[in-house]
């Protein structure tokens, strides 16, 4: 069993299947965290996957994102070299680099320049690194792939920041009166829309080329028993 960390509960459908126990953080990384590391000690791997925004320049939505090492405040939690070689080898294209956690989402592109500025990162996302840092406690094989939902010149509108439950469920409701205070940012709401379509899209195929193991049985297969422990 591999269990795959996501922010949505579309991301999670997307990439649950047989051997695949996916949970969405809904960006609520304390409960994230807690059923991460309740399940932990019943998979063989964890993989951060789902929607990213960019940082670096070039990187559009429905680009891929591989990490090397994931950035948890100041420190880095490396990602198995193996099974990222692998991700990398499914998904052709894919920018491997250093990926960025942060415990908000990141909007505005200043910002986004900013962490890149600061950290070096490709991109950023809310649940690799709390999945990395799981991974690391139970020393268990740890990979990241996201997929871009916004690029790095990109500002997004205030009711984006609104979209998402706790669950990781949408919330529809909370967007409208977003958008009811201020229509006029209507139009970079369907801009934002239409990119995090293509971003869910590329997740789909990505996740068909990656098949049913998301890339990780040869891998997992081939490790001694001592790095599954």
């Amino acid at each position: 069993m591999l269990l795959a960390a996501t922010g949505l509960r579309r991301e999670a459908r997307i990439v649950s299947g047989p051997g695949i126990l996916a949970i969405s953080g809904g960006g609520d990384a304390t409960r994230l965290e807690a059923e991460l590391e309740r399940l932990a000690p019943q998979v063989r791997g964890i993989l951060s996957t789902g929607l990213a925004g960019a940082l670096a320049p070039g990187l559009e939505p429905g680009d891929w994102v591989v990490a090397g090492a994931v950035l948890d405040g100041h420190s880095r939690i490396p990602t198995h070299p193996e099974w990222t070689e692998w991700l990398l080898h499914y998904l052709p294209g894919a920018m491997p680099g250093l990926v960025a956690g942060s415990e908000e989402m990141v909007t505005g592109a200043r910002w986004k320049a900013q962490l890149r500025k600061a950290s070096g990162a490709v991109a950023v996302d809310m649940e690799s690194h709390i999945a990395g840092r799981v991974a690391q406690r139970h020393g268990l094989p740890f990979a990241v792939a996201r997929a871009i939902s916004d690029s790095a010149k990109r500002n997004l509108p205030p009711a984006a920041m609104l979209g998402m439950r706790p669950d990781g469920r949408m919330a529809p409701l909370a967007v409208l009166g977003s958008v009811l205070r201020d229509p006029l940012q209507i139009p970079a709401l369907l801009r934002t829309g239409i990119e995090a379509e293509k971003a869910f899209r590329a997740l789909l195929r990505g996740n068909r080329r990656l098949g049913a193991g998301l890339g990780a049985p040869a891998v997992l297969g081939a490790l001694r028993t001592a790095d599954l422990h």
